[in-house]
């Protein structure tokens, strides 16, 4: 039987003002730090900026393997701070790490926003047809290339508003890795299929109320916010 549950399309279309709320699959974000970023750079002296947190579904992942993380986003979806990361003004290299899945729309500026306060490095999420754009190329990648483009062998399915294990989809996706400091040409990296390997029990729970508590840090409680 057909799968009819409404995973994004590469020909999607959001409208301007659109939240863009497609919750990222938890293995997604585990294949970032297993297969792209070495799992041994991450300590408890880390620090993770996630500022599109949704429902903490990426953040609660980030948690996983960083000391710390801080999550925001521009609605109030019951998970970390209510926080227009594009506009609040935060310190100068605050987090050592900024990974997001960011709005299609906005996902240029997240990059750019992200450049003055990460520290170690950037990962974006995006749909691969991200890296196509003449535009793009000559505002972005000509000027700020990103260390590795991390294309998924397998795909991604991601359902607006909410997690679905049934769901499928025809849009590939990949991270796209700044390593601040590391100059060299942009490497890609092939993330084998590893959703069987990276999904844990519990990954798809969603809550009676569809609302997370608020979790943003495991062990510090002050925000590094300025």
């Amino acid at each position: 039987m057909q799968n009819i549950s409404h995973a994004v399309m590469a020909q999607r279309a959001e409208a301007k003002d659109s939240l863009d709320n497609f919750p990222t699959p938890p293995w997604a974000t585990r294949a970032l730090l297993e297969y792209v970023i070495e799992p041994g750079k991450f300590t408890e002296r880390l620090t993770c900026l996630e500022p599109a947190c949704g429902q903490g579904h990426m953040a609660k992942v980030l948690r996983e393997y960083f000391g710390e993380v801080h999550a925001s986003d521009v609605f109030d979806y019951g998970y970390g701070e209510v926080s227009d990361f594009l506009n609040k003004p935060i310190q100068t290299g605050s987090y050592d790490w900024v990974i997001t899945n960011p709005p299609f729309r906005l996902a240029e500026q997240f990059i750019e926003r992200a450049r003055p306060i990460a520290r170690r490095g950037i990962a974006m999420l995006t749909r691969t047809v991200f890296i196509e754009s003449v535009g793009r190329y000559e505002r972005l990648f000509s000027v700020f290339p990103p260390t590795k483009v991390a294309q998924f062998t397998e795909r991604v399915p991601m359902v607006k508003g909410r997690l679905d294990e049934r769901a499928s989809t025809a849009t590939g996706y990949a991270w796209l890795v700044w390593e601040i400091g590391v100059i060299r040409p942009t490497e890609l990296v092939w993330i084998p299929p590893c959703r069987k390997k990276l999904e844990r029990e519990g990954d798809y729970n969603v809550s009676p109320t569809n609302k997370v508590h608020n979790e943003n840090y495991t062990k510090k409680q002050e925000p590094l916010l300025l």
